[in-house]
């Protein structure tokens, strides 16, 4: 499985932006995606993830009410949209997919089988 992300950029806090994640090699309805992110020597967090067919949804407690994430199958991608974004929300935003459909597996990084290379954002004050 192949996974490239885009959509990250600069953008001023209080702003949006809407990340997507593409995926290739494998029928993409088989998947469950994930959003993780990272800042330079901090742990990769957990940011968002969805099950194969949308009706599985999680969010990490910093994001939940601003970020929301979505699916289309039809389109073979998962998008992150980040509403009201923070400087604490800057970070690289990687793309994650796995087979595990169990929803409290799919906060775990060790979860995901597949990543991409990462998208930076970065929120100006």
């Amino acid at each position: 499985v192949q996974l490239v992300e885009s959509g990250g950029g600069l953008v001023q806090a209080g702003g949006s932006l809407r990340l997507t994640c593409t995926a290739s090699g494998r029928t993409f309805n088989t998947l469950s995606m994930g959003w993780f992110r990272q800042t330079s020597g901090k742990e990769r967090e957990f940011v968002a993830a969805i099950g194969w067919s949308g009706g599985t949804i999680a969010y990490g407690d910093s994001v939940k009410g601003r970020f929301t994430i979505s699916r289309d199958n039809a389109r073979n991608s998962v998008y992150l949209q980040m509403d009201d974004l923070k400087p604490e929300d800057t970070a690289l935003y990687y793309c994650a997919a796995t087979g595990v459909y169990y929803q409290a597996l799919l906060i775990a990084q060790k979860t995901y089988q597949y990543w991409g290379l990462g998208t930076q954002v970065t929120v100006s004050s």
